[in-house]
């Protein structure tokens, strides 16, 4: 029974704050009227489709992740709608769009969080200032050696953490720090990271033309990479502390 109810904890966290990053996406692509050929909740095997006027809504098996796939994002295309066409700041609008998102519902849990806690809308507030303060010198550590990778903790960690909450307070604690987490990190200047792409696109503006396509897809894919090699690493090492 406690397995069941750590895994469902578990999916819901991290399936709402996926959902709640790759909307944030979605709806700014839409504002931006850039068109969206699949919005998907998590990888692997479909479980779920829907298709719409110009988007197939998608659930699949494993909730670690989603995407939003934007017409000419991957291959340019010179559609109307296209995401290759639109301009640089819409461009920077819609990849930043999750990682805020991320942001911001973290910074508002936080508030209603220490407002409970307290019983005071300014401990809470100077305390959410507290926790961003925070998360920006770990981000500065990290790159300056402070904090090393050992220390860094990737799903399998981050699902101990969860499954080991005990009450609605805590829970949502939790979940306002992974967000706060989720959406800093994102929004690093490192490809593939939404940071990464603004990062490309900023220098798109200053250059008033893209980069070669070719030379950006291995960018992309050196990045990618690295993120996969990093997140084996920091799962191994998520797996020995839990052992």
């Amino acid at each position: 029974m406690d397995f069941i109810i750590n895994a469902i904890k578990i999916i819901f966290m991290l399936g709402f704050l996926i959902l709640i990053h790759e909307t944030g996406h979605f709806v700014v692509a839409k504002l931006c009227k850039v068109k969206v050929s699949e919005f998907a909740i998590g990888f692997g095997p479909t479980i779920w489709k829907k298709q719409g006027k110009q988007t197939k809504y998608a659930l699949r098996l494993i909730p670690l992740g989603g995407f939003v796939n934007l017409m000419g994002e991957e291959e340019r295309s010179d559609e109307e709608g296209s995401f290759s066409n639109a301009g640089v700041l819409k461009k920077i609008a819609i990849v930043m769009a999750g990682g805020l998102v991320n942001i911001i519902f973290a910074i508002i849990l936080y508030i209603i969080l220490m407002t409970i806690v307290t019983k005071d809308i300014s401990i809470a507030i100077s305390s959410t200032g507290e926790l961003i303060f925070s998360m920006v010198e770990s981000i500065k550590l990290l790159f300056t050696g402070g904090v090393t990778v050992d220390q860094l903790m990737g799903p399998v960690g981050i699902s101990e953490v969860v499954a080991q909450t005990a009450g609605v307070i805590d829970f949502f604690y939790i979940m306002a720090l992974i967000s706060l987490s989720l959406g800093v990190t994102n929004l690093l200047p490192f490809p593939p990271l939404d940071g990464g792409k603004v990062v490309i696109y900023i220098i798109e503006g200053i250059r008033k033309k893209p980069l070669k396509e070719d030379f950006e897809i291995k960018l992309q894919m050196i990045g990618f990479t690295l993120l996969i090699m990093l997140s084996v690493y920091v799962t191994y090492h998520d797996i020995i502390r839990i052992l």
